[in-house]
Formats: C-alpha cells, structure tokens, sequence
C-alpha cells in the first residue's frame, strides 16, 4: 500500500513538473522566463498542495527548478560541462517524503539529446569546486568512504536518478525508497557523465560531475527567478 501512495505521489509530481516535458514554453512565454517560472510555480503549488488527500500522508512537498549558470558564478543550478549541460539548460526537482519513503522526480530540459546520464541526491550544497556537493545521501552509511561497495551504494540506499534524454534534450527520471529523507542532510542534485554502475568496487560512480542544482529537501518551492513558496 505504501508503494502504492508513493506512485501516485509521483504521478501528481509528473503533472505538476509537465510543462517542462510538453513544451518549452508555458502560457506563450519560454521557460526560464520570469512569466514562465510563475505560471509553473502557480500549478506546482496547486498540484503539490499537502491538502490533497494523496499527499496528506507526507511532509511538506518538495520543488526546485533552476537554470544552470557557469561553475564559477555563484548561482544555486551550476554546470561544470557547458558542453554536455549548457548554460541555460534546466532542471526540475520534485519530492515528498513521510516515515514511510521518499518519492523523487527529476525532469532536466535543454541537455545533449539521446545521451544516458546519471544523477543522486548528494549531501551538500552546491561550489565552484564538482566535490563540493560531497558524498550520495545513503540511508545506511558505508563505514568506507568513498562508497563503492554495492551492499551500501545501490538504489534502495541512495537515491539514484538516472536517465536518458529523447531528441530534444529532455529527460526524466524518478525513485522510491523505503526511508524518509527529512532524517538525512540532503541538499543537492548532481548530474554525471554516464549511468551508475552496481559493480563491485565501482557501484555508485558514474563518471564524472558535470552539473550540480542545490534542493531545499526540508521542503518549499524554489524557482530560478528567487521566488519561492
């Protein structure tokens, strides 16, 4: 049953985050723009309301969207690979949590097209500097560091995004596990080189850190703009 409420969560995340998988514009305006960024913080916050009875199980929802600025500008949406994550792409972070689980959806938008990239929840904020982000959020923590022993590094102990964008540069990715994220310090979304790998030695690394977007997963919704909610 548990399962079954975290899935529906996740399709409501889906609807609210579906102007950046429909369109790259919202009420005429590109997204990215200031009218675009208020229009889709208007339906996030209507779509991810705690008043709806599916999300009345959960904490308060999380939802970011950014525009990824250069490494060394200071923003809170960083690309360290202007080539495969280009100035001005975006990403979108949606997310609720209970003592039961945490649902994640990730919906990036203006990537390299038909490419397979990794993504996880990491500890820390985003800097200048790819390690600033620190190690993935584990529920378990590996005793070893950095983590790469498949019993810790794995999807039901961190929060894997995987995914692959389509012809146009989207992509979308979601998770579920079985613990709740408020109980770990989470404030960041990493995008790698290539998918992750689940081999011994080697689970949990997917190449290099191309690009960081800071989440607030104690929850609220956060534009690229500065508003938030």
């Amino acid at each position: 049953m548990t399962r079954l409420v975290m899935s529906t969560a996740l399709s409501v995340m889906l609807l609210a985050t579906s102007p950046f998988l429909l369109s790259p514009a919202v009420g005429g305006q590109p997204v990215g723009t200031t009218s675009a960024n208020q229009a889709v913080t208007s339906q996030a916050a209507a779509l991810l309301s705690p008043e709806r009875p599916v999300l009345r199980s959960f904490g308060r929802p999380i939802f970011t969207s950014r525009t990824f600025e250069p490494a060394d500008s200071g923003a809170t949406a960083l690309t360290y690979d202007e080539t495969l994550v280009p100035v001005g792409s975006r990403a979108t972070v949606a997310a609720v949590s209970s003592p039961h689980g945490t649902a994640t959806l990730l919906v990036v938008n203006g990537l390299v097209p038909r490419r397979h990239y990794g993504a996880h929840v990491h500890v820390n904020r985003c800097g200048e500097d790819p390690a600033d982000a620190g190690p993935h959020v584990q529920w378990r923590r590996d005793p070893v560091q950095p983590s790469t022993d498949p019993d810790y590094a794995n999807p039901r102990n961190e929060i894997w995004l995987d995914f692959t964008t389509g012809r146009t540069g989207t992509g979308i990715a979601t998770s579920l596990v079985p613990w709740p994220i408020s109980e770990r310090q989470a404030r960041s979304v990493v995008i790698h080189e290539h998918h992750t790998s689940t081999e011994p030695g080697h689970a949990g690394t997917a190449g290099a850190r191309l690009a960081c977007v800071d989440v607030d997963f104690a929850g609220g919704i956060q534009m690229s703009d500065g508003s938030s909610r």
